[in-house]
C-alpha cells in the first residue's frame, strides 16, 4: 500500500511538471481578495454613498464631497429608496400661558383673547450627512425625497410652528391654556451602494457587482402651505385644557 501511494504521489508531480513545461495553464483556486470588503457599517455605507459618481441619478464631482482629485469615488452609485411613510401624532406641547378664573367671588366665566405659539422641530435622518447643517449631498437628496410628500416643507428649515389669537371663555374656578398636538410624519427608507463588476485587466483580478443597504429613518412634523410664499405652518391639533384653580 506505501509504495502505491507514493508511485501515485509521483504520477501527479509528473503531470504538474508536464504541464509547465509545456506551457499548459495550471489553475489554483484561492479564496477572494474581496471577502473581507463584503460586510460594511452603516457608517461606511454612508460614506461610500456621500462620494459615489452617481447620487440619486444626479453624477457627482469629487468637490461635491469635500475631495480632491485624487481621491477618486468610493462607489459607482447610490439611490435613497423609500419603503414606508406614515403619519402619527407627536407629543402635545403647552402653547400658551395660563388664564386663570380664580377670584374667590368670581361666579361668571371671563373672556379672555388667548395668543398662543407652538415651535417644532424639522425632521432629520439618522446619520451625520442626513443632519441638520449638512449642506447638498445627502442631506440635499433626503431632502428632496420629503418634498415629495403632500404638506411638507423642505428640510433644511430647522423649525416650522404653528399659533393663533383665539377668544375664549373660563369658568369661575378654572384656570386655562392652550395645548398644540403636532401631526408627525415618518419616512423609512434605504441607502443602496453599488460597486459596477470590474473585468479587470492586465494587473488586476475581475471582481463582481457589489451591493451594499443602509437603512434610515427621517421624522418631521406635516406642514401645512404659508401665505403668500412664507415658510410652512406646522399642522395639528389646537385646543383647551381646563384645570382647577
Amino acid at each position: 500500500m506505501a509504495k502505491r501511494a507514493l508511485k501515485n504521489k509521483k504520477v501527479r508531480l509528473v503531470a504538474i511538471g508536464s504541464a509547465l513545461a509545456t506551457g499548459a495553464a495550471v489553475i489554483t483556486l484561492l479564496p477572494s481578495a474581496n471577502a473581507a470588503e463584503e460586510k460594511k457599517t452603516p457608517e461606511q455605507i454612508i460614506s461610500m454613498c456621500e462620494r459615489s459618481a452617481v447620487l440619486n441619478g444626479k453624477k457627482q464631482s469629487v468637490s461635491d464631497f469635500g475631495g480632491a482629485f485624487a481621491d477618486g469615488f468610493a462607489a459607482d452609485n447610490c439611490d435613497y429608496v423609500e419603503t414606508n411613510f406614515e403619519t402619527f401624532d407627536g407629543p402635545k406641547e403647552k402653547a400658551s400661558i395660563d388664564f386663570p378664573n380664580c377670584e374667590p367671588n368670581a361666579t361668571e366665566p371671563s373672556k379672555v383673547e388667548i395668543t398662543w405659539k407652538a415651535t417644532v422641530g424639522q425632521g432629520q435622518g439618522k446619520y451625520t450627512a442626513t443632519q441638520q447643517g449638512a449642506g447638498g449631498g445627502l442631506f440635499g437628496a433626503l431632502s428632496g425625497s420629503w418634498l415629495k410628500h403632500k404638506g411638507t416643507t423642505d428640510l433644511t428649515l430647522r423649525t416650522v410652528t404653528a399659533g393663533d389669537t383665539e377668544t375664549r371663555e373660563v369658568p369661575p374656578g378654572k384656570i386655562l391654556h392652550m395645548e398644540f398636538t403636532p401631526k408627525m410624519q415618518r419616512m423609512t427608507g434605504e441607502w443602496r451602494v453599488r460597486i459596477d463588476a470590474d473585468p479587470g485587466g492586465f494587473a488586476t483580478n475581475p471582481s463582481p457587482e457589489k451591493n451594499f443597504v443602509a437603512s434610515e429613518v427621517v421624522e418631521g412634523p406635516a406642514v401645512l402651505p404659508g401665505a403668500a410664499g412664507a415658510p410652512g405652518i406646522a399642522d395639528g391639533t389646537a385646543k383647551p385644557v381646563l384645570t382647577d384653580c
